[in-house]
């Protein structure tokens, strides 16, 4: 195919402050259409990024315009039904995490996305991270993966469960930490886990120590009770260590007990500094459309999600008992 026609569902700021700008930038992608229910929303999606086409029912977009994929940029409660009618009418799928507020939903929309032979991926973006994926890279240059680490922190006090109430922070939010702990480390054999509510009536806090199978450790760590957010990642091998911040520093890269380490800036990895370039957005957009010009799956497609909610789910399950709200 000369360009990958894409159609979009949602034009809200998520949608136009990474997935617009990364797709508009690929001299090998044409954003054909955008279906939104708000008039508004639609309107600045097409004069902003040159969309001909605007439609507020998805059905009749996908008959008229045949994308090769289409984008699915909502909550997680509303992406679902439209999941189904897409892969229903056998479009391949780009969708946002969490694909579903359960487990059980990612999981029939892995098996219908077999049953109609669709590409699927959903954007688990931390996997792109320039920064991320160099340092992770230089350790394993050097040895397996013996420990990880991801911190994923926010001040999120009065705010309240997620949308009401409709899902819970750690499948909807704190899941990029956990997703990034099964890339790092692989396929979890053993966890323990403490989940708490800190100063709040939900549960906010959520820490687990895994053993991979491949024989290394993860250390998961998050809290919505904390002072600002901060996303931060350990990766350690063979007398290497690196430590991650595509917020601040980028990464440092510490070998064989030397003082100074190896320092690569966020910037300096994406060869950008714009946020959608630095934080793997582009990346991931790159990633899908390069699997749907080459006929593949994506990493990140609707099975392998499938895993990364189940070990939110064993997060829950394998948990201390609480000792109360602090």
């Amino acid at each position: 195919m000369d360009k990958v026609r894409v159609a979009f569902i949602g034009a809200g700021g998520h949608a136009r402050g990474v997935h617009y700008p990364s797709l508009v930038e690929m001299e090998d992608v044409e954003i054909a259409a955008v279906c939104e229910l708000s008039p508004e929303r639609l309107k600045a999606a097409q004069e902003t990024y040159h969309i001909a086409r605007g439609y507020t029912d998805y059905k009749k977009m996908v008959e008229e315009v045949a994308p090769d994929a289409v984008y699915l940029i909502a909550p997680p409660h509303h992406m679902v039904e439209p999941a189904i009618g897409l892969l229903n009418m056998k479009q391949n799928l780009f969708i946002e995490k969490p694909p579903g507020v359960c487990t059980e939903q990612t999981r029939n929309l892995a098996r219908l996305a077999e049953k109609n032979g669709c590409l699927t991926m959903v954007g688990f973006n931390r996997r792109f991270i320039p920064v991320l994926v160099q340092a992770r890279n230089l350790v394993e240059e050097r040895s397996p993966i013996s420990q990880c680490t991801a911190l994923f922190m926010k001040h999120h006090l009065g705010g309240g469960p997620y949308y009401g109430g409709v899902v819970d922070i750690l499948t909807c939010d704190a899941i990029h930490a956990v997703d990034t702990l099964r890339w790092l480390g692989g396929e979890v054999l053993m966890l323990s886990s403490c989940v708490d509510r800190f100063f709040e009536d939900y549960p906010n806090a959520f820490n687990a120590l895994m053993r991979f199978r491949e024989g290394g450790v993860g250390l998961l760590i998050c809290n919505w009770a904390a002072g600002k957010r901060v996303h931060t990642f350990e990766i350690h091998g063979y007398g290497i260590s690196a430590f991650v911040d595509p917020d601040t520093f980028g990464a440092h890269i510490f070998k064989d007990n030397e003082e100074a380490p190896l320092t690569i800036t966020a910037e300096q990895a994406a060869g950008s500094a714009a946020r959608h370039r630095t934080y793997g957005f582009f990346g991931e957009n790159r990633h899908f459309i390069d699997c749907i010009r080459e006929k593949r799956q994506p990493d990140t497609h609707l099975a392998d999600a499938v895993k990364t909610m189940e070990l939110v789910d064993r997060i829950y399950r394998c948990t201390f008992p609480s000792v109360g709200t602090r």
